[in-house]
């Protein structure tokens, strides 16, 4: 499975990069930190996202492993994310590539109808920002379906259209230890 997601592996470190950068550049503009849950909702993953942190969780001791599986089905029909514990993630480190770009400004859409957004509780005294501190979100999700038909072929995958839930992706498979 490792060889599968080095590309989507590759992916995300350039985006922590990225993001790292944006951080560091917005200084104290960024509010965001450990225990900021606002943005943490309910989302649907590409089947790589999904593979990448049904390994992560495949990674941990069984009894972490288990108890995060017992906490995602508890929550398969909540709106908030089912790995929310406390208000801090439980996978953290495998989080998907849209938590990752959560709070920062990021621009979408296309032609005249490109939007700018951000955390609301981030940049109150920014007028303006440079556009090395905004990421192209419409870009970014270019990449991410690149190396997800990248892995699906990779994967002889049958069905390339399913996204799954997180709790899905947790949920989906037990593997034997």
């Amino acid at each position: 499975m490792d060889d599968l997601l080095s590309n989507y592996r590759q992916l995300v470190a350039r985006i922590d990069a990225l993001c790292r950068g944006i951080v560091e550049a917005l200084g104290e503009q960024i509010t965001c930190s450990k225990g900021c849950s606002n943005c943490c909702t309910a989302i649907t993953l590409f089947p790589v996202e999904a593979a990448a942190l049904a390994a992560a969780l495949d990674a941990l001791p069984e009894r972490d492993a288990e108890e995060i599986r017992r906490h995602a089905a508890e929550r398969v029909e909540d709106e908030r994310c089912p790995l929310l514990h406390h208000h801090c993630c439980l996978l953290y480190a495998a989080r998907p590539i849209i938590c990752r770009t959560h709070g920062l400004p990021i621009i979408y859409g296309s032609g005249q109808e490109r939007r700018i957004d951000y955390c609301p509780l981030n940049l109150t005294e920014s007028e303006s920002l440079p556009g090395s501190v905004i990421i192209d979100l419409d870009n970014l999700n270019s990449l991410l379906v690149a190396v997800n038909a990248l892995f699906l072929s990779q994967a002889d995958a049958q069905d390339t259209s399913e996204r799954l839930t997180i709790a899905e992706a947790l949920l989906r498979r037990t593997p034997p230890r």
